[in-house]
């Protein structure tokens, strides 16, 4: 036990080290996105609050409507942006965010900034965007009124401050009621995982875009630093959310980053599904829209669409740049990055990193189950089903995480599972592999499969020693096989032994017997041990019909490799033995000693008595459920049989009845002979001689049995017992030869 936690430790922690060890190399990075992606692409769903959330996208339609029906060129006039503000403001829209920079002024001169800005104080609740690191402003705009937040930020150092930022012009600044910041950064590979909720510029906290449109309608918020990688918001629910009854007066949420704040912690996306997933309308649908109600018309979008909905204006067209590709699409829309962002706000639910800690713990507790399990399996089957089995652990696990809104790291636990099992495995192979080859080698000519199996999971059984079974023991011999080795060649009587062998060990394994020796062409095998089976004489008495019918189907090819008819005696009998390992400590046979063995032996001699091929004891007739053919119907049995009589054999002072089996068919096309024989065999246990060499005459022509008893009734004859035996006649007949 203690080598086996030896091993199950080596093997775990090695596996779980080498893991970490690639994953902190950055060797496993790729793979953990890829598989990042699939479970985002997978598992990606709506959120209650997706419907809260609107997109107006400038898209390629709507340039072309633009550029065909106005005549507009791109950039478009600012003032037409403001059709879309006073559209949303008619709708009674949240907030509308612009994820449109606009640094510089307008190429249609300064009025046109102007009429935006005016655009944007009648609606009330825009939210214009900048970039951080890049542009002339060094300090914070005083134009642009502070957004309803207590900041508490207590002791935050400094840390990942810009500073340099791009603002909007100073004439667009005064029609804003917030800014929002737009520049977000993907992972290495090119793919936008996560956005950064929170930045620092000029001594003071950047909100997101994102965040800057919750936090917008949420007079008194409060952004609070929990510790350097969690951010926690306490916020006044807003009304259209308490509408909705889904909301209660105050909430909070938690925002944690995949690194700490100060070094520019990213908030990990929920996805809600691929491109298009919050409802979107074209720029000059919306144009349209606010054209068509000032005339009086039927507006092409209801305003009701936008009543109470975050609204966020961005870029769809290919053309203006602004697709990045994310884990659901290759083309994902910026604007539908900052729209996801915002949707995991009001839901609370951005995705959270699981400690490293708790990762690791995790992955150890799988690598050493893993290894302790592969150490512990003694067959193929139970690797096939185990390593599938633990290999399969990672990716639920992780997919059961992302669906509580965790991000549990899924290519280092998988690699050190797998590592895991294939050391453990090779190490099993090594150590205790090299003790099952050793057995199955030793032991496949002469045991089936099954007792293989059985001894490989108990090797302990292999000592010195033996045990009383109950046993189905069975001997064969080839008749006149000196004849036949006098004559061949040593090359020639090597193939056919091996071949002849061969085939009868293979039928006898298949029924699941034990082999216990060759004697030349003789074969010695047993049933129930040392694997017990309930069903040992049935097995044992179905492989000699079956030797029997192989060796005839095969008997044109003995006959050319022995140069005459190969005829097989089997003897059959079932009773107990002591069986086990016997010999010297040094070298044992695994084998069987008894008198129910010596009977078995005798009992394949007495087929030269009656000319049969097959002679079974009583014990194992009966045990094997064989039906005397006497007795009816016998479709009704898998096997029948005559009885030839009782005998008593050289060494045994008990005499014992004998069947020869026969097959169920057999015994029907042969019931007329098989009934005679009967006959004559009840008047030969009676006594009456006469009646039975009467009864025995016409039926020896064709039947051994019948000829072997009509030899006996004439030998007694001859000694001047002709008429009935006196009372100490018992029926027995009594052999004088092995």
């Amino acid at each position: 036990m203690t080598g086996g936690i030896a091993k199950t430790l080596i093997c775990g922690l090695l596996g779980l080290i080498l893991a970490f060890g690639a994953q902190g190399a950055g060797l496993l990075r790729s793979l953990e996105w890829q598989s990042w992606n699939a479970r985002v692409r997978l598992l990606a769903r709506p959120s209650p609050f997706t419907e809260h959330i609107r997109i107006i996208e400038l898209d390629q339609s709507s340039l072309d409507w633009g550029a065909r029906e106005n005549g507009l060129s791109w950039p478009w006039p600012r003032e037409v942006y403001g059709l879309i503000l006073d559209f949303c403001r008619r709708a009674g829209a949240a907030a509308l965010s612009l994820d449109v920079l606009f640094s510089e002024s307008s190429l249609y001169g300064v009025e046109d900034d102007r009429a935006l800005a005016l655009a944007g104080l009648d609606n009330g609740r825009l939210i214009l965007s900048f970039v951080l690191g890049e542009g002339q402003s060094a300090s914070w705009p005083g134009q642009v009124p502070e957004l309803p937040v207590d900041w508490r930020l207590g002791d935050m150092p400094p840390g990942h401050a810009y500073s340099r930022a791009g603002f909007p012009t100073p004439e667009l600044l005064s029609g804003a009621s917030a800014l929002g910041m737009v520049n977000q950064l993907p992972d290495a590979d090119g793919i936008f995982r996560a956005l950064t909720p929170l930045a620092f510029f000029d001594g003071k906290p950047a909100p997101s875009l994102a965040l800057a449109a919750y936090l917008l309608n949420r007079p008194g918020s409060q952004v609070s630093r929990l510790n350097s990688s969690t951010l926690l918001i306490r916020s006044a629910a807003a009304a259209t959310e308490d509408s909705a009854g889904t909301l209660s007066a105050w909430r909070e949420t938690r925002i944690s980053l995949d690194a700490p704040l100060e070094l520019g912690g990213r908030a990990i996306l929920n996805f809600r599904g691929r491109s298009g997933t919050h409802a979107a309308f074209s720029a000059a649908a919306v144009i349209q829209s606010e054209l068509r109600l000032r005339e009086g018309l039927e507006p092409v979008i209801a305003p009701e669409e936008l009543r109470g909905r975050h609204v966020l204006f961005g870029f769809t067209a290919p053309a203006l740049l602004d697709l990045r590709p994310s884990p659901t699409d290759g083309s994902f829309a910026g604007v539908e990055l900052h729209a996801t962002a915002l949707d995991n706000l009001l839901a609370g639910d951005f995705i959270s990193p699981v400690p490293s800690w708790l990762t690791f713990v995790l992955a150890g507790i799988l690598s050493l189950a893993a290894a302790f399990s592969a150490l512990r399996s003694k067959r193929l089957a139970q690797l096939l089903i185990l390593v599938p089995a633990f290999l399969v652990a990672p990716p639920a696990l992780s997919m059961a995480a992302y669906r509580a809104s965790f991000q549990l790291p899924l290519a280092p636990i998988l690699l050190a599972i797998f590592l895991s099992l294939t050391l453990s495995i090779l190490l099993a192979y090594a150590t205790e592999g090299r003790q099952r080859r050793f057995l199955k080698s030793a032991f496949s000519q002469y045991l089936s499969p099954e007792v293989i199996s059985q001894i490989i999971q108990e090797p302990g059984r292999l000592k010195l020693g033996g045990e009383r079974r109950l046993l189905s023991i069975f001997f064969s011999d080839l008749e006149s096989f000196s004849a036949i080795s006098e004559r061949l060649a040593p090359e020639d009587l090597t193939m056919l032994l091996n071949e002849y062998l061969s085939l009868m060990s293979d039928i006898i394994l298949e029924e699941g017997g034990t082999i216990d020796k060759y004697e030349g062409d003789a074969i010695i095998a047993f049933w129930n041990a040392p694997q017990e089976q309930a069903d040992h004489a049935a097995r044992a008495l179905r492989a000699a019909l079956r030797c029997q019918e192989a060796l005839e189907a095969r008997r044109t090819r003995f006959q050319s490799l022995a140069g005459r008819p190969l005829v097989m005696r089997i003897g059959l009998n079932t009773g107990p033995a002591v069986v086990g390992n016997l010999g010297s400590r040094s070298r044992f046979d695994y084998t069987m000693l008894g008198d129910a063995v010596n009977l078995a032996s005798r009992l394949e001699g007495v087929n030269k008595v009656f000319g049969t091929r097959i002679i079974v004891s009583q014990a194992a007739f009966e045990a094997a459920g064989a039906l005397d053919l006497r007795k009816k119907p016998l479709q009704d049995t898998e096997f029948t049989g005559r009885d030839l009589g009782l005998l008593r054999v050289v060494g045994r002072q008990e005499g014992v009845r004998v069947f020869e089996p026969l097959r169920p068919a057999e015994a029907e096309a042969r019931a007329g002979l098989l009934e005679n024989f009967a006959v004559a065999l009840c008047c030969f246990q009676a006594g009456d001689l006469s009646a039975a060499r009467t009864l025995f005459v016409p039926l020896a022509a064709e039947d051994p049995p019948s000829a072997a008893y009509l030899r006996r009734c004439l030998e007694i004859m001859e000694t001047g017992l002709l008429a009935a035996p006196d009372a100490d006649w018992t029926g027995v007949w009594e052999l004088s030869a092995k």
